[in-house]
């Protein structure tokens, strides 16, 4: 499997994390573009997208160990995942639940349409871990425009044991520049739903 940008944002759930932000620089927490002031551009993707006020950038410790904490769950099933070509790009909370995050990773086509086949694999993975430890989701796909450019949607619904909706994850792929490129949307409130959709969707890309 070539990418697991999504599956990151699995650890969440399990290992939720809250570091401190403060007096944090934001370019040395990415592995790829530059911001400057609340403004973020990855020169890989060609997008640039504004980072709300109120939201503070997550450290690289913090990433690196959601990713740790999360591809430890699916490896139990799935076995040996290689991530090493995986680029943290911006991301930054509110709290422990709402979260943006985005990745890169480089993706050699092989085949026409081979990006959509691992799109297809890869939420199966997702939804398999998540059933696989005990915990009920509900799942859903969709397609979203962003400044002219389509997207794969990946939605997903996790419940408590007693059955309420405690967190909502909502997951955007796309082929971009030879890269597999995800962001992740994580959230608990409509509030911060709203956040989140509006600098994703108010985010441009150089055509």
């Amino acid at each position: 499997m070539k990418r697991i940008s999504l599956i990151v944002l699995f650890g969440l759930y399990f290992a939720i994390l809250l570091v401190s932000c403060e007096n944090v620089n934001p370019n040395e927490e990415i592995d790829e573009g530059q911001v400057e002031g609340k403004v973020y551009t990855s020169q890989d993707i060609g997008w640039t997208m504004q980072i709300p006020g109120g939201w503070e950038v997550m450290t690289m410790e913090s990433m690196d160990n959601m990713t740790e904490k999360g591809n430890e769950v699916i490896e139990e099933v799935f076995g040996d995942i290689d991530y090493s070509g995986l680029k943290h790009l911006i991301s930054f909370q509110k709290d422990q639940f709402n979260i943006f995050q985005s990745t890169s990773e480089p993706f050699e086509l092989e085949y026409e349409g081979e990006w959509e086949d691992n799109n297809i694999l890869l939420r199966e993975v997702l939804y398999t871990t998540y059933t696989n430890q005990g915990i009920q989701v509900d799942t859903s796909s969709s397609l979203m425009t962003v400044d002219g450019l389509v997207f794969h949607g990946f939605h997903v619904t996790v419940y408590a044991p007693s059955g309420e909706a405690i967190l909502f994850q909502d997951m955007y792929g796309r082929y971009i520049n030879g890269f597999d490129f995800g962001v992740n949307l994580n959230y608990n409130n409509e509030a911060d739903k709203a956040t989140l959709m509006s600098v994703w969707r108010n985010s441009k890309f150089k055509k």
